[in-house]
């Protein structure tokens, strides 16, 4: 890992690796770099720049308040700029899309192009409840290995999911420690994220459609509980020309290397 300090100081996590067109991929609400290790080696070609987000991974906790999107986006510019890249395209999962959308909204100059991983500027309830269900808790489980036990009954939406790559989320995830299973990022996350939808769930098109012009991929997990089918064909009828695949057998979020994902990314990523 290496890190470069935000604008307040705070001292931020990334990976720098490959070589080629740069891509700023941004990880789901929760998680660290390791949200891509498994589409990294399909990925010839592009140089892969990853970031811990503030309070998660090896990044430094900063507090509720600089937990939010507008804050993560700044802190992924500062990185663009601490690696002298005036432009990247994004790459986002779940929170790291909404983030990119953000970022085609407010610095689109920075932006070469975005890929959506199971995420869009409508939410579902569904999903956001499952959500605020687990964000901030340690689970009950003592181990890796009976976390990873549990994972398959827990996940529904995901079929034919060998054992061993629940193996290796739960070490994405979790630290064991000698009292049990721990979550890898700042519990004040969750009360970041309870306030952010205090008001309800917005819906946020206009900054989907910020990305005009841009080359635009959605990955779209067929049985995601946070993305609906609904919202996605409005996507899709929005950018005729945006690069569409829904993956069988996942839910919220496919894990990229899946075969129907990686044809969406090559795609797109020929038109960088």
């Amino acid at each position: 890992m290496e890190f470069f300090t935000a604008d307040d100081g705070a001292k931020l996590a990334y990976r720098d690796t490959g070589s080629g067109t740069p891509v700023l991929a941004l990880s789901g609400l929760t998680r660290t770099v390791q949200d891509f290790d498994y589409v990294a080696p399909h990925l010839p070609g592009i140089r892969l720049i990853r970031m811990d987000y503030r309070g998660r991974g090896a990044s430094d906790w900063t507090g509720e308040a600089s937990y939010t999107v507008p804050r993560e986006a700044l802190d992924a510019l500062q990185l663009l700029d601490h690696l002298g890249l005036e432009r990247a395209a994004i790459l986002g999962t779940s929170r790291g899309g909404l983030i990119g959308m953000y970022l085609t909204a407010t610095a689109k100059d920075r932006i070469t192009g975005l890929a959506l991983n199971d995420v869009g500027p409508v939410l579902q309830e569904t999903g956001l409840n499952q959500i605020f269900d687990y964000i901030g808790r340690n689970p009950a489980a003592k181990t890796y290995d009976e976390m990873a036990a549990k994972l398959p009954a827990a996940m529904k939406g995901f079929e034919n999911v060998p054992d061993s790559r629940w193996a290796q989320e739960v070490r994405h995830h979790y630290l064991e420690t000698e009292t049990g299973l721990k979550i890898n990022y700042d519990p004040e996350l969750r009360a970041a994220f309870l306030k952010a939808f205090e008001g309800g769930v917005p819906e946020a098109w206009p900054l989907f459609d910020a990305a005009e012009g841009l080359p635009l991929a959605l990955i779209h997990g067929a049985n995601s509980e946070l993305l609906s089918d609904e919202t996605a064909r409005e996507m899709q009828r929005r950018r005729p020309d945006m690069i569409y695949a829904s993956v069988p057998d996942r839910a919220h979020i496919p894990f990229l290397d899946e075969a129907e994902a990686l044809e969406a990314l090559h795609a797109w990523i020929a038109k960088l």
